[in-house]
């Protein structure tokens, strides 16, 4: 899974950076002296084909600082988000997204900077995710799980067409699930030391947030003995009615 997932973001690099390739190439006016700037591109697309990540970043924050208005600038911008993410620095990667969206929000490729904004986040916090089922989740923070959600889904509301939708789609169906589980652990939590209006919040923020994952049973059901704690019977019968329903 590892590996098809640096795939699927090498393609969308390459993708990314086919108008300027293209451009470059098809020059018919004659031979073109090379600048400085281009010296330093094309040196930082030998770095990156050689997986020099690190290296690459220096050459493409090179042309950043020293060429700020040149013919690369907005193609390294691009590309130093990829080259933050496959360097392992994913808080790099999502600021380097953020400034391409900013600074160029007609660019015809602004689908791969959102794109790789939300897989940045997701990654940045794939550490605390891998830990999500195996711990008390009742005060753990999970703001990250909810960044990468929440940009993902922009990214599919504003691109649904795009080439990296099926992807962000996989992401985000994953995220809802995480995000309902470590809400209905909190939420258990507190039913269990009798706290039941924060447990009932926990439970309905689910329903009302995140509905149709595998913890919408779960959280109807929580928020179910929660009405009944509480004393207010006629919503419990009200909840107890959703609930056949969608087991039926």
């Amino acid at each position: 899974m590892g590996q098809l997932k640096k795939n699927i973001i090498t393609i969308a690099y390459l993708l990314a950076i086919l108008p300027v390739i293209f451009l470059t190439g098809c020059n018919s006016d004659g031979p073109v002296i090379e600048q400085p700037e281009k010296i330093y591109y094309d040196l930082a697309q030998r770095r990156m084909k050689a997986n020099n990540f690190f290296s690459a970043i220096e050459s493409l924050q090179a042309i950043e600082s020293r060429y700020p208005f040149g013919r690369y600038a907005e193609q390294a911008q691009s590309e130093l988000i990829y080259a933050y993410y496959m360097n392992g620095e994913d808080e790099a990667s999502h600021e380097a997204a953020e400034k391409f969206i900013r600074l160029n929000p007609r660019h015809p490729n602004i689908d791969y900077a959102y794109f790789m904004r939300g897989i940045a986040s997701y990654t940045r916090d794939k550490g605390m995710f891998a830990r999500v089922f195996k711990s008390d989740l009742s005060n753990r923070d999970i703001s990250g799980a909810k960044q990468a959600f929440s940009e993902l889904s922009e990214f599919l509301t504003r691109f649904p067409q795009s080439q990296y939708a099926p992807y962000a789609s996989q992401r985000l169906i994953y995220l809802r699930n995480l995000i309902a589980k470590s809400e209905l652990v909190a939420a258990d939590y507190y039913l269990k030391r009798k706290a039941y209006v924060a447990a009932l919040r926990r439970a309905k923020y689910v329903i009302e947030n995140i509905p149709n994952t595998s913890e919408t049973i779960r959280a109807l059901k929580i928020t179910r003995e929660c009405y009944e704690k509480l004393g207010y019977f006629e919503l419990m019968d009200d909840i107890q009615s959703i609930i056949d329903t969608n087991q039926q």
